[in-house]
């Protein structure tokens, strides 16, 4: 199969997605939101030179 073919069988296709895209965004801001915490919380106790 040629990169058109397949470009237009995915183009063609209208289902619904695997993951709701709200779902891929909420499970990524709980990964930075929980990132941010932990760079917080182990930079607090280190004071500046």
């Amino acid at each position: 199969m040629s990169l058109s073919t397949l470009s237009t069988l995915a183009a063609e296709s209208h289902g619904e997605p695997a993951v709701h895209p709200y779902v891929i965004g909420a499970v990524a801001l709980a990964i930075l939101l929980g990132m941010l915490l932990a760079l917080i919380s182990f930079g607090g106790g280190r004071e500046h030179s």
